[in-house]
């Protein structure tokens, strides 16, 4: 579907990861495959967790964010149905040096990504809230982790394709755990548009994403080598492995499993106290 024309003085900041997934999704948009219809898009590139307090600022007009951050956001911002990240049967991991059980991790210190990612609360509502962390940049985990200054490190992104290669050991795999308790899919991030853009732009803007995610997948090869910049030691295989797991039919749209996926997770970090309750979790109609 094209989108509808747009005024060209129209600037949209887009936040994104320097991540393989991420570059993959917006390539089209990075590169101007698709029609924007007068649009422009300004990448702004950003590890996820500060795109999350961004995001808490209102800074950017369209961003990835954790969905952890989104009830902490949700009076400026919108969900789009596309552009979400989804660990099927897999997700976030946290890997030590030895062989530990739940009820050891939960007294060690654990170095984390970030507070408001979705890693993070999936681990809290794994082992509660008592245990000790320390916030370290995503991609210093497994380095920490190996030399000793943290027990164990929550692990995000490509490190969970590479973190053997540095000795550690798989403690956990938060998405194969979710997956088993809920019968669902764990929603780690999403896109998000802020609602002061009015309801047209933010159906043009939702729809133009979608575009920009089918266009990746319906020309992998050249999407895949844009993304291959951004895939801190992984080869080619690896990244497209990365790759597809984390931009596949979900990312296109969320669907009705997604969907519920997401409000199960929103709605038990609710229970537990550890993120604000919404009164609904509501997304883009975009119309397809």
């Amino acid at each position: 579907m094209t989108s509808h024309p747009a005024p060209a003085s129209i600037v949209l900041r887009v936040g994104h990861s320097p991540d393989p997934d991420d570059a993959f999704m917006f390539h089209a948009l990075t590169h101007g495959k698709i029609d924007t219809g007068g649009l422009k898009f300004v990448h702004q590139l950003e590890d996820i967790e500060t795109l999350n307090q961004r995001a808490r600022r209102g800074e950017l007009e369209i961003s990835a964010i954790s969905l952890h951050a989104y009830p902490h956001l949700a009076d400026q911002y919108a969900l789009l149905p596309s552009g979400c990240s989804m660990g099927d049967h897999y997700g976030p991991m946290v890997v030590a040096r030895e062989n530990l059980t739940l009820t050891q991790l939960a007294k060690k210190r654990i170095a984390i990504p970030g507070t408001l990612t979705t890693a993070f609360l999936t681990l809290k509502l794994l082992l509660g809230d008592q245990f000790e962390y320390g916030v370290v940049p995503f991609d210093q985990i497994l380095d920490r982790v190996e030399a000793g200054e943290y027990d164990a490190g929550l692990i995000i992104h490509e490190g969970q394709l590479t973190y053997q290669k540095q000795g550690l050991k798989l403690v956990v795999d938060l998405g194969v755990w979710w997956q088993e308790r809920t019968g669902l899919p764990l929603p780690l991030g999403g896109n998000v548009v802020r609602r002061d853009l009015g309801p047209d732009l933010l159906v043009t803007i939702s729809r133009l994403l979608r575009q920009s995610i089918r266009h990746a997948l319906e020309n992998r090869p050249e999407a895949l080598e844009y993304a291959m910049r951004y895939g801190r030691n992984l080869d080619q295989s690896l990244a497209d492995r990365f790759v597809g797991m984390y931009v596949n039919e979900w990312t296109v749209d969320y669907g009705p499993r997604g969907r519920e996926a997401v409000r199960r997770l929103l709605t038990e970090g609710a229970e537990r106290g550890f993120v604000p309750s919404l009164p609904s979790v509501d997304f883009v109609d975009d119309g397809e």
